[in-house]
Formats: structure tokens, sequence, C-alpha cells
């Protein structure tokens, strides 16, 4: 197993990692900002108002981007098999 080798495999874990969580994450950003937004305007001061809708935004984008999340760890997974004989030698 050469180094060389190793900083792929990390490169595209990290990539893969990125690419996964990044839609969930923008997502609770948004969200996040339109409550802090909201908050500003309206004066309200409750800490924990932003919690509920971002549990549910993500919850929802979950549902809706789970399937092309769940494929491209697939397709990572597949990559790390297929590769699995420059593990060994």
């Amino acid at each position: 197993m050469s180094s060389e080798f190793v900083l792929t495999l990390a490169e595209k874990g990290i990539y893969t990692i990125l690419l996964v969580s990044g839609p969930l994450l923008i997502l609770a950003l948004a969200i996040g900002l339109l409550v802090s937004i909201f908050q500003a305007t309206t004066q309200i001061q409750e800490q924990t108002l932003a919690f509920i809708p971002k549990i549910v935004s993500v919850f929802l984008g979950l549902i809706f981007f789970g399937p092309w999340m769940l494929t491209k760890m697939v397709e990572f997974t597949a990559d790390i098999y297929q590769n699995l004989n420059q593990f060994v030698g």
C-alpha cells in the first residue's frame, strides 16, 4: 500500500463526506438564518426557537436527499472494496 494510494483514498473519503453532508448542512444553515432574522425583527429572544425548525428541515432534507446520499456512500464503499487488493498487496 503506497502513500499515494492512502492520500487518494483519504481525499475521496473527505470529498464523499462533504458531498453527502453538504445539502443537509446548507439547509440547516439557511433555516437557522431565516429563524434568526425572524427573531431579530420580532425581538423574540428565545434561544431554543431555532432548534425545532432546524430539526424538521434536516429531517425533511434527509427524506428528500436520503436515496441520493445512500447511493453516494454505497458507491464509495464499492470503490474501496474494488481496490481492496491494493491494501493487501
